[in-house]
């Protein structure tokens, strides 16, 4: 990323402003704003999330802010009830107490002499949550939003579950935030009232996977949040942008489909990352598109952005399969609206091993019953369900994992294919036991065998109808369901083929049914869909290019223990036990501008014996520390899930050590102990 030191505007900085809520809490803000814009207001842009101003978020908000900063704009970091210097304490993700603070966070904004009342909204993840959900509230000021990395259905489609199937990656962004919220301000902003602050949150912040895992439908819990409960609420102008490594890329489809307002998608080929960080790259100038939107919707300029295409994508090009890329070769392509009057739908049959055009094959109307019960360690080469480009965290070589799944393959294409949107299989099934699911993976299958996994599918069946009143199978009934794959741009180039491949696990990527399952597949009605998109390569070659990631200058950093990612697969064939070691070893590094030394250090443990799906256990261990010479905390988050065919079983941890001039004591300790009934999952 190139750095950019000189811009229109001066910039000053205000690393701790109070901005007092209704019920006398303080929430804490770090703003970066042109010199003089107390007696010449510009326009807003609030980015509002709990992961620490003052040193979580610190290198990735001064190289973002302070940039828009210089172009005109007053840029607000602001930490969460609960989180950083902010009062208060973070209880659970996106409750309607941070809603109702985030409208009176704009309020704020708006009344400011520096601002001139208009407001935007910007975040990745969480703030791209939240950035959706106050739009839907309404707040006169805000008049456009950036989502990035984001979603418009908290139960369909993020961390939590997916195709009603609990995901793995509940169990680590739980553990994630259960160790965030041990950490306390900083007193060199707060003051004395540091201690009582953390002692608050590590009394009442709770265990929020126990939260989770007591909602398994979709039940109001989810449905808060939500905006897709009601599109039309949302009334301002969006662009919606995410990566096709990242675990949030439908929701920018969805959003083009159903809010009505000016809006624009782009996905990238990016993991969790903001697009100028993006990474597996190409990496774009996305601080410079983000001026085009912002100085179009807040400050009312025609900058010609609404002019190009709705939605644009990377076209990704064939690659070999590996668990990590630093650049994915493609193309960018672009679309006229969503859904996109230029896709066209293919449909295969599903014969015996073969995928064969719908119609060509002798043997496509002949009936033909297959059966498949997959071991339990099919899913230990998927990846993680939302990549973050910190590790080997992309799925490996499908041939791993095809030896346990029902595969069927087309022959050698005559001709390059390319899709864009979602695949869909739709299979008539049957099934011995009354809780059951399906894994269902498209992979590009090269002349030498390799299999790279484009895209791919999870579906609790007992959710065939719906997430809200899921029902249980009766074994033997054959039922109709539809398997949606997550979208995806491809090119699969001539000579290739094409492999559908269908297991009853993902295991770590999804929990596993409560009991082994024998499906059968009935081939007659069972077909793939794919989303074909003709080429058109002018059109394509007349996009405007995005210019090169830059960034504004970042404080200087020491390194003093390198990360370390790692993931590691072990099997021990004397007992038949498995398990997947994942280290997110963040290292330690010293803010020299304020004196802070942090260190960072995650390991998760995802284990199984042999086909026992009562056997599986995930567990993970976090440990955080801050340090100045004179000052030091340190907190141990530890946390294990197990299931049976009844319940779950979960046990936590929480430790947390002051250090002082006479060592360092324990001044916190909690355990957890629970039981969570199983419902349909």
């Amino acid at each position: 990323m190139k750095t950019v030191t000189e811009f229109p505007h001066e910039v000053i900085e205000e690393p701790n402003v109070e901005i007092p809520m209704p019920d006398g809490v303080i929430l804490a803000a770090r703003i970066w704003r042109p010199r003089g814009s107390e007696n010449a207001p510009v326009p807003a842009v609030l980015e509002y999330i709990p992961y620490r101003k003052r040193f979580g978020t610190a290198d990735r908000d001064e190289a973002m802010h302070p940039y828009m900063a210089g172009h005109g704009y007053a840029c607000v970091r602001v930490d969460l009830r609960g989180s950083g210097e902010s009062g208060g304490v973070l209880e659970d993700e996106y409750l309607q107490q941070e809603l109702d603070d985030g409208v009176k966070i704009i309020e704020w904004l708006a009344a400011q002499p520096w601002c001139d009342g208009n407001v935007g909204m910007m975040g990745i993840s969480w703030g791209g949550f939240n950035g959706l959900q106050i739009a839907a509230m309404q707040p006169p000021a805000l008049k456009a939003v950036t989502t990035v990395c984001s979603t418009d259905d908290r139960f369909a489609d993020d961390v939590h579950h997916m195709g009603g199937c609990l995901l793995g990656d509940q169990l680590s962004w739980a553990s994630v935030m259960f160790s965030y919220n041990s950490m306390p301000p900083d007193p060199a902003l707060v003051g004395d009232r540091w201690r009582d602050m953390w002692l608050e949150r590590l009394d009442g912040s709770g265990l929020w996977l126990d939260k989770w895992m007591r909602h398994q439908r979709r039940d109001g819990y989810w449905r808060h949040g939500s905006i897709c409960e009601d599109y039309s609420a949302v009334q301002c102008p969006v662009y919606a942008v995410s990566g096709w490594a990242d675990g949030y890329s439908n929701a920018v489809f969805r959003l083009m489909k159903n809010l009505d307002v000016p809006r624009k998608g782009l996905v990238g080929p990016w993991s969790h990352r903001y697009p100028h960080l993006g990474v597996p790259g190409p990496a774009i100038g996305f601080l410079q598109e983000l001026l085009r939107w912002w100085d179009q919707w807040l400050k009312g300029q025609d900058t010609g952005i609404m002019d190009e295409p709705m939605v644009r994508v990377w076209m990704q090009d064939s690659v070999p399969p590996t668990t990590s890329y630093t650049y994915r070769p493609g193309r960018w392509a672009g679309e006229p609206a969503w859904p996109s009057p230029n896709i066209e739908e293919a449909a295969f049959d599903l014969v015996p091993d073969r995928l064969v055009p719908a119609g060509r094959g002798d043997d496509a109307r002949e009936d033909q019953m297959l059966t498949l019960q997959s071991p339990l360690t099919v899913g230990l080469f998927a990846g993680k369900w939302c990549s973050y480009s910190s590790g080997p965290d992309l799925a490996h070589d499908q041939r791993e994992e095809d030896g346990g799944a029902l595969v069927f393959e087309s022959e050698q294409l005559e001709e390059t294919v390319e899709i864009v949107g979602a695949p869909v299989a739709d299979l008539e099934i049957e099934v011995d036991r009354p809780v059951a699911m399906i894994a269902a993976r498209l992979s590009d299958v090269r002349s030498n065998g390799e299999a790279t996994r484009v895209t791919y599918g999870l579906l609790n069946l007992t959710h065939r109808d719906s997430s809200e009143n899921p029902t249980p199978l009766e074994p033997g009934k054959r039922y109709l369901v539809r398997v949606r794959l997550n979208e995806v741009a491809q090119s699969f180039p001539e000579g290739h083929r094409l492999r559908l491949s269908l297991s009853t696990s993902y295991w770590p990527l999804a929990w596993p049914s409560p009991e082994p399952v024998c499906l059968t597949l009935h081939t007659a009605n069972s077909r793939f869909l794919l989303p074909v998109r003709p080429p058109r390569p002018d059109d394509d070659a007349a996009l405007p290019a995005f210019g090169e990631p830059v960034g504004a200058p970042t404080s200087s950093r020491t390194i003093l223990e390198q990360p370390k990612n790692t993931w590691r697969v072990t099997r021990d064939l004397g007992t038949d036990e498995s398990e997947l070691h994942v280290v997110d070893g963040r290292g330690t590094r010293r803010m020299e501008d304020i004196g802070l030394t942090i260190r960072t250090w995650g390991e998760e443990w995802y284990r199984s014996r042999d086909n026992e799906v009562g056997s599986v256990q995930g567990e993970t261990l976090w440990q955080r520390g801050l340090e100045r010479e004179d000052w030091g905390v340190r907190t141990v988050c530890h946390t294990t899930m197990s299931s049976d065919e009844d319940a779950f079983h979960i046990r936590a941890e929480l430790d947390a050590y002051e250090k002082d001039d006479r060592g360092e004591k324990r001044v916190f300790s909690r355990s957890w102990i629970s039981s969570i009934p199983r419902d349909l999952v």
